[in-house]
């Protein structure tokens, strides 16, 4: 969602048409005002912000929005006056992304939000879990002892997830016994103890990494081999 506050009709009905045809959703504002409003309901991926507006002029809404928690993080594209060089630094400087000079063409401004979006956006990686020689994958559930796959059943891969994404923690068997199967499950911690036992003869040398804590239960520790 690209959320455009401009003034003037015309224009302001061109860029949303456009950016419609662009495959984006867009929505747009004739003030400040309007624009706070609909920002307590849904937040843009970016916005388009003139600098003249009736009312707090579009410099002051930056400054706003730049304050705000929810809205600090916001990309922003400022629509200046051409020529208006102080306008475009004192932009920038207070947190706007990027900035247009008016009269811009439509494909310049697409050109403009789509590498803001390209820049802000956070990449997708694959997110894995890693210590010492082992390797979770919290995608594709794969996990790796050395580069070998290791087949484990979905309540081994909970109990090894729960340990490597909490490194270092010590884990009772009762709250293992929660977050694994379930705040309703009635069994005995002996299942714990079972399951520990197995995962650790599936991981081989790794297996060494969940630590027995006496009395207590377990916890995973980084070691290096």
């Amino acid at each position: 969602m690209i959320f455009c506050v401009e003034d003037d009709n015309g224009i302001r009905d061109l860029m949303i048409y456009t950016l419609h045809s662009a495959g984006f959703e867009a929505k747009g504002f004739v003030n400040g005002v309007d624009l706070f409003n609909a920002l307590c309901t849904e937040l843009p991926q970016l916005i388009m912000l003139d600098i003249m507006l009736p009312g707090e002029d579009g410099i002051t809404i930056l400054k706003k929005l730049r304050a705000k928690t929810d809205t600090a993080d916001i990309p922003i594209i400022m629509a200046t006056a051409k020529g208006m060089e102080y306008d475009k630094v004192l932009g920038l400087d207070l947190g706007a992304d990027d900035y247009l000079a008016k009269p811009f063409g439509m494909m310049e401004m697409l050109s403009h939000i789509k590498a803001v979006l390209r820049r802000t956006t956070p990449k997708e990686t694959t997110k894995c879990l890693h210590i010492g020689n082992l390797e979770l994958n919290l995608e594709t559930y794969l996990v790796l002892v050395k580069g070998e796959r290791i087949q484990l059943t979905l309540k081994e891969y909970k109990l090894l997830r729960t340990l490597m994404e909490n490194c270092g923690r010590v884990f009772t068997r009762d709250q293992l016994l929660e977050i694994v199967w379930g705040i309703d499950y009635i069994g005995e911690t002996r299942t714990v103890d079972v399951h520990i036992g197995t995962l650790r003869t599936k991981l081989g040398e790794c297996g060494n990494y969940i630590e027995t804590v006496r009395g207590v239960g377990y916890r995973m520790e980084v070691k290096h081999d």
